[in-house]
């Protein structure tokens, strides 16, 4: 049976964020779609696709959402998420964005207190009621994650790409970290080597001779081990490692390499690229 959860609460507390964790875990979310087509939504969807659907004040047929719930097939988690007056007020602010019942009620305050009125009896039916006003953006996705995600999006959610390039082509523009591995013994001064390329047993072996390399994974996987958890920390999901050397045929290759095995050994998801292999 599908999965299904209906996301919803109060403006400002934080359902754009728990979208994005739904969607980052695999889930389909449809927002603001009207309840009265959530019967038919849930019946095209592929079986066993879990399903998120996101509806607040917002949506026009918001008092309809109940009726809606009852529609589906599927017994539906009912999520809401809460916050602090104060905590919604400040978010406005930042944000600089009008709260939606802010002209019909004259004001901020008025119109979270309009908007609590409204949404009290759908919170009292809820299944779960987050309250998001100490949480960081961080912590409400890690505490989704291990709500609601399957086991494969449980640990470590974040998707590194490990891609390695030649200087002498340029240095690939979404790189968020950088490392240089020219100072390694070079095979393209091999003739019976330089037509392979760092994956070929015989360059990975040249070039793991060099008893630099050994000392550069050593600290290469000290560094990129100990930050990881904490970009996690600060909500990044994607972070790219380019690994570089002269041509982005043999020692960059090579190194990539070991250090996507490296990353999947931790429980990373790993992209490996060559964006260079195949030049001459």
């Amino acid at each position: 049976m599908t999965p299904v959860v209906v996301l919803t609460g109060m403006s400002g507390a934080g359902k754009q964020t728990a979208a994005r964790s739904f969607e980052d875990m695999g889930w389909q979310v449809v927002e603001n779609i009207p309840p009265r087509l959530f019967s038919s939504l849930l019946s095209g969807m592929p079986k066993d696709e879990p399903l998120c659907i996101v509806n607040d004040v917002r949506s026009g047929e918001f008092e309809a959402l109940p009726a809606g719930i009852l529609s589906l097939s599927a017994a539906p988690t009912l999520v809401f998420l809460d916050s602090s007056d104060e905590t919604l007020i400040r978010r406005f602010k930042e944000t600089r964005r009008p709260h939606p019942f802010f002209f019909e009620a004259g004001g901020i305050l008025p119109a979270i207190a309009l908007e609590r009125a409204r949404l009290t009896s759908l919170k009292e039916q809820a299944d779960l009621v987050i309250d998001t006003s100490g949480m960081s953006m961080p912590e409400l996705q890690a505490f989704l994650r291990e709500r609601f995600a399957a086991p494969e999006h449980q640990q470590q959610p974040i998707t590194v790409t490990v891609a390695s390039f030649g200087f002498k082509h340029g240095t690939p523009l979404d790189a968020d970290l950088l490392f240089d591995v020219r100072f390694l013994r070079n095979p393209y001064y091999n003739q019976a080597l330089r037509e392979k390329d760092g994956r070929d047993e015989e360059v990975r072996t040249f070039v793991e001779a060099d008893e630099r390399t050994g000392a550069f994974l050593e600290r290469l996987y000290d560094l990129v081990g100990w930050s990881l958890p904490h970009y996690i920390a600060e909500g990044k999901a994607y972070l790219t490692i380019g690994i570089g050397c002269t041509g982005g045929k043999h020692r960059s290759v090579m190194i990539s390499e070991k250090l996507s095995v490296f990353l999947k050994a931790l429980g990373y998801r790993v992209l490996t690229q060559h964006r260079d292999v195949e030049r001459r």
